[in-house]
């Protein structure tokens, strides 16, 4: 007789510890990875274009010139000395500040370094009061136009087409001979403010044209309806939304149309009707120096040179803003 089976007991399973997994932290936002607006991402573009850089150093130089002259010469630009009349330029100079004579001496004895450097101030001053006078009054008319539309848009833009068939040069030389006569002395101020208002009167058709195509484009994004049906006044539909995604256009226009102003300043100031003495620009000395392209042609090289530069100066910085604020050009 077999004896019976003797059940071993067997050990409950004892539960093993369970390390909870380590919990993934959720991933920090780099504040590279911020959503950044239109401008401060074309300042990122801006910053990485030679084209922006040169041009921006070579536009700081002649505000420079324009705010603080006496920092590059201390030679009265209006002091006339005849025993230096037609003096050739003294390269040697160019290294002893103050002493003067760096360009020449024009035909009544006047340092042209010094005129050439104080000529900045009157044609830097002439094309930025233009181009924000422009943009100021182009602007508002503008929006008006593209955000009422209707019979306002009509009246606006038919307005405006009344200044734009006139050719700038023509118009502009009717404004200033009609108010300031060639046989004329206005003031300096009274010269240079009418150069301005005469500018700003024939050039804000063209901003407003920009700013209306700009505002009919933004005013139909989904954004600006959804400001509409919310209840939002139009005030605050255009200053909040319209007008901060419209601008760009208008300051890329801004930027080329500020170095056309100040070839255009040259321009009639060579022809006579523009500023005068006793203002100090380059277009007055280029056009005191047509009588003496012969016998002193640095009379007029290193004026013209100045306001060739900075024409292309502006010219190149708008074009890199260009680029910048269109995402189809990058």
């Amino acid at each position: 007789m077999s004896s019976p089976e003797v059940a071993t007991p067997t050990a409950e399973a004892v539960p093993m510890p369970v390390t909870p997994a380590p919990v993934e932290s959720a991933p920090k936002k780099d504040k590279k990875d911020k959503p950044r607006s239109l401008w401060t991402d074309a300042w990122y573009e801006l910053r990485r274009k030679p084209l922006f850089v040169i041009s921006a150093i070579l536009i700081m130089i002649f505000v420079l010139m324009a705010a603080f002259p006496s920092l590059f010469s201390s030679v009265d630009p209006a002091a006339a000395d005849l025993n230096r009349s037609l003096t050739k330029p003294d390269f040697g100079a160019w290294f002893q500040f103050g002493k003067g004579g760096q360009f020449g001496y024009n035909v009544q004895g006047q340092d042209i370094y010094a005129r050439t450097i104080y000529g900045a101030r009157a044609s830097i001053v002439v094309g930025l009061s233009a181009v924000i006078g422009n943009m100021l009054l182009g602007g508002f008319f503008g929006i008006l136009s593209g955000y009422l539309g209707g019979w306002t848009d009509t009246l606006l833009a038919r307005f405006g087409d009344i200044f734009l068939g006139l050719p700038f040069v023509l118009g502009a030389l009717v404004i200033l001979s009609t108010f300031a006569p060639v046989q004329s002395n206005p003031s300096a101020f009274r010269i240079t403010s009418l150069v301005i208002i005469t500018f700003i009167a024939l050039g804000w058709p063209s901003f407003a044209r920009i700013m209306r195509a700009a505002v009919l484009s933004t005013k139909q994004l989904d954004y600006v309806h959804a400001a509409q049906a919310l209840g939002a006044r139009p005030g605050r539909v255009v200053f909040r939304h319209v007008l901060p995604n419209s601008v760009a256009p208008m300051v890329v226009v801004g930027t080329i149309t500020l170095g056309a102003y100040i070839g255009a300043e040259a321009t009639l100031s060579f022809l006579g009707v523009g500023l005068r003495e006793p203002v100090v620009s380059w277009g007055i000395m280029i056009g005191q120096s047509r009588q003496f392209m012969e016998a002193a042609p640095y009379m007029m090289a290193f004026p013209a040179a100045f306001l060739a530069i900075a024409v292309l100066s502006f010219v190149m910085l708008g074009d890199a803003v260009r680029d910048a604020l269109d995402p189809k050009l990058r």
